[in-house]
Order: structure tokens, then sequence, then C-alpha cells
């Protein structure tokens, strides 16, 4: 496994221990289909959370700013694509990231407008 690979098995652990911690259920991590992956797929009450993990040096500003329209769209319809495999596409739901970095951690709640 490369380095870059460990890194972020390690960031996706600490930011679901993280959530864990705050009361979200965990549902699935490194979920994927044919448009892409979600980091963390956790519940939260009756909502849906699906989670992007970023780990950077220089702070949560750098973690946002490193997703870019692209990288929003794949997000979007993977989350579609969840969604409707479990039969919820009706369903609450949101996008939120955990940006870990020398700061420590910060949530962001529906961080990315998603709907």
């Amino acid at each position: 496994m490369s380095t870059r690979r460990q890194q972020g098995n390690s960031a996706e652990s600490t930011a679901a221990t993280f959530l864990e911690r705050r009361g979200l259920i965990i549902f699935a991590r490194n979920w994927q289909c044919r448009t892409g992956e979600i980091d963390i797929v956790a519940r939260d009450g009756a909502s849906w959370v699906f989670v992007e993990v970023r780990q950077r040096q220089s702070g949560r500003d750098s973690a946002i700013e490193s997703i870019g329209p692209r990288k929003v769209a794949r997000l979007v319809a993977t989350a579609q694509f969840f969604l409707e495999a479990q039969s919820c596409a009706d369903g609450d739901w949101r996008y939120d990231v955990v940006a870990i970095g020398p700061d420590g951690i910060t949530h962001l709640v529906n961080a990315i407008e998603l709907h």
C-alpha cells in the first residue's frame, strides 16, 4: 500500500472516530460505485451524511478550496447513486467535510451545497 493511501486511511479512521464521538453512526467507509467514492457515509438522526475527508498541512480553508467543481459533481452523482441503491432517494441528506490539519480537526456541516 502506498504511503499516500496509508495517510488517507489514517485520516479517514481519525475522522470516523471523531464523528462517532459526536453521535453520528458510521454506515460505510470508502463506498464506491461507477461514479466515484464517498469517504464516509454516516447517519445523523434521520439524515444521511456523506463525508469528504481532507488532510492538509495548512488548515481548513485549503481543505475546502481543494474540492473543486469537478469533485463536487462527482460527489453529487455518487451520493445520489448511494441513495437510490438504498431506496431512499427522497430522504434527508447533506455533505460534510472533515478537515484534519495542524490545528486539529474541523467538522464543516453541510459544507458542500448539493441540492
